[in-house]
C-alpha cells in the first residue's frame, strides 16, 4: 500500500503511522515518541486558537510566538531528555444547567504539547474506533450524532431507548485502566509517560492547589480523545463484542463523548442491558447517575388518527427528542432546544447586554450578532424554528431595554429602536442545518 504525500497539516513520519494503523487495527504501534519533533510543536502552535486563555505563567499565544523558534527547540530538548513538567492547569467555572462546570486551563506550552500528542493518537484510533461514536471526532459533530439518531428512530430499528448520564466522568477516570488500555495499541513508553503527564497534573484553584488521583482534566486539549479511549473500551467493544451475540433483536449505540443512549428493538433485550449496565460502568470506576438513567418505551407512534407530541421525551446533546405531527400529518422525530438550555441562552445574553450596555452601539451590535449566529449554527435544527425564533425575539427586547437605560436625556423609543435596528439589524432566526438526512 502506498503512503500519500506530506502535507502542512500532516509529517510523512506520521503518515507512515497512519498507514500502518489502518493496515493493523489490532496491533501495537511502536517509535512514536519520535514523532513529537519540532515540526509537530510548531504545527500544533498553530492548531491553538488565537486568543485562547492564558494558564498559570500567564504567557499567551501571541507572546509565546514571539520566539516561537527558539522556545520550541527549547521544548522539544526537554522532551527528548525526559525533563519536560507539566504545569499545573488554572480552574474555572463556566455556567451549568443546574450550578457551574469545572474546567482546566492550561499553559500555552502544554497545549502545544498536548495537540502534538492527539495528533498522534488520533491517526492510530481513528482505524479502530467504532462508527457508534461521534464526539470529538475529525469529520464529526454533534449533528450526525442527531442525524443517526433520527434514521434510527424513524426506521423503527429501535422501540426501547436506555438514556444514560455518567456522573463526573472525566472526574472519575481509573488513570491506571486508562493506561492498560492505551498499552493495547501503544508499544512505546516513552511516548506513554508524555500522555500519562496530561491527566497527572496539579490544579490551581484561586490560591488553593491539590493534585487530584483519579480523572482527567475537563479544558485539556487531550481530554476528550482520552476519554474516547476509555468509553471505546469500557462501552463501545463491550455492547458489540459481548452484549450483542446474547441478543435477540436489533441494538445501536449512539454516543457522543460521555453522552450517549442505546436503542433496542426488544423490550427483553433492553431489560437485560439495563439490569447489568451499572455494573459494568462501576468496574472501571465509574457511576451512572440513579435519577437520569433510565429504561423507556419509545417506539414509532402507528396511531395515525392521533394528534400532538408522543407521550415520551428523552433529552441528548441539549435538545429534547420528541415525537410530532408534521404539516402533512406524517409523524417525526421532533428535536427543539432543551428548556435549560434555552433559558441559559437568553439570562447570558441579557447579563452582557446590562453589562456593556455604555459600549458604543456598534460593538454591543457585532457582539450580539456572534452570540445569535453561534446559537443558530447548533441549534437551528430542523423543526426547532420555534425556539430559535423565541430567542431572536428575546435578544431584540432586551438589547432595547439595556439601550433605553443609557440615558435619561435621549429615550430609545420603540420607534427609534426599530430605525435603529435598521442600521444594525440582528440576525433573523433561520434553519441552518437538516437533520432529517
Amino acid at each position: 500500500m502506498t503512503v500519500a504525500k506530506p502535507t502542512e497539516d500532516m509529517s510523512l513520519k506520521l503518515l507512515k503511522v497512519a498507514d500502518r494503523a489502518k493496515r493493523d487495527p489490532q496491533g501495537r504501534i511502536l517509535s512514536l515518541a519520535r514523532l513529537i519533533d519540532v515540526p509537530a510543536l510548531r504545527r500544533a502552535f498553530g492548531r491553538i486558537r488565537k486568543g485562547a486563555a492564558v494558564g498559570v505563567d500567564g504567557v499567551s499565544k501571541e507572546q509565546y510566538g514571539q520566539s516561537l523558534e527558539d522556545n520550541l527547540q527549547a521544548l522539544h530538548e526537554r522532551l527528548r531528555t525526559k525533563r519536560y513538567r507539566h504545569q499545573p492547569i488554572r480552574r474555572v467555572y463556566i455556567p451549568k444547567d443546574r450550578g457551574k462546570r469545572p474546567i482546566g486551563i492550561s499553559t500555552i506550552e502544554d497545549k502545544v504539547v498536548q495537540t502534538a500528542l492527539r495528533e498522534v493518537l488520533e491517526v492510530i484510533y481513528e482505524p479502530v474506533f467504532r462508527d457508534d461514536s461521534y464526539g470529538f471526532r475529525p469529520g464529526r459533530g454533534a449533528h450526525d450524532a442527531l442525524r443517526a439518531l433520527n434514521r434510527m428512530l424513524l426506521k423503527r430499528e429501535a422501540n426501547w431507548v436506555v438514556e444514560a448520564d455518567i456522573s463526573s466522568y472525566f472526574d472519575s477516570l481509573d488513570r491506571t485502566k486508562l493506561k492498560e488500555m492505551l498499552r493495547r495499541r501503544v508499544a512505546d513508553e516513552s511516548f506513554l509517560r508524555l500522555v500519562g503527564k496530561c491527566p497527572h497534573v496539579g490544579v490551581l484553584d484561586g490560591y488553593e492547589y491539590s493534585e487530584p488521583e483519579e480523572g482527567t482534566v475537563q479544558g485539556s486539549t487531550l481530554s476528550p480523545l482520552l476519554g474516547n479511549v476509555y468509553l471505546h473500551h469500557v462501552l463501545d467493544l463491550w455492547l458489540e463484542q459481548e452484549v450483542r451475540p446474547r441478543l435477540r433483536g436489533r441494538m445501536r449505540l449512539i454516543r457522543y463523548a460521555d453522552d450517549f443512549v442505546i436503542g433496542f428493538e426488544r423490550e427483553d433485550d433492553a431489560r437485560r442491558v439495563m439490569a447489568v449496565l451499572s455494573k459494568r460502568f462501576e468496574r472501571f470506576g465509574l457511576t451512572l447517575h440513579p435519577d437520569k438513567t433510565r429504561l423507556f418505551r419509545f417506539a414509532h407512534p402507528h396511531d395515525r388518527k392521533s394528534s400532538g407530541k408522543g407521550p415520551t421525551t428523552f433529552d441528548l446533546l441539549g435538545f429534547t427528542v420528541h415525537w410530532r405531527k408534521s404539516r402533512k400529518g406524517f409523524w417525526v422525530l421532533g428535536m427543539t432546544t432543551r428548556k435549560a438550555r434555552q433559558r441559559r441562552a437568553a439570562r447570558s445574553i441579557a447579563e452582557w447586554c446590562r453589562c456593556h450596555r455604555h459600549l458604543p452601539v456598534k460593538a454591543q451590535h457585532a457582539m450580539l450578532r456572534r452570540k445569535l449566529v453561534g446559537h443558530y449554527n447548533y441549534f437551528a435544527v430542523s423543526g426547532n424554528y420555534r425556539r430559535i425564533s423565541a430567542l431572536h425575539d428575546h435578544v431584540r427586547r432586551i438589547w432595547h431595554k439595556w439601550l433605553a437605560r443609557r440615558s435619561q436625556r435621549t429615550r430609545m423609543t420603540w420607534k427609534r429602536y426599530a430605525e435603529l435596528l435598521k442600521v444594525y439589524p440582528l440576525p433573523a432566526p433561520t434553519v441552518r442545518v437538516n437533520l432529517w438526512t
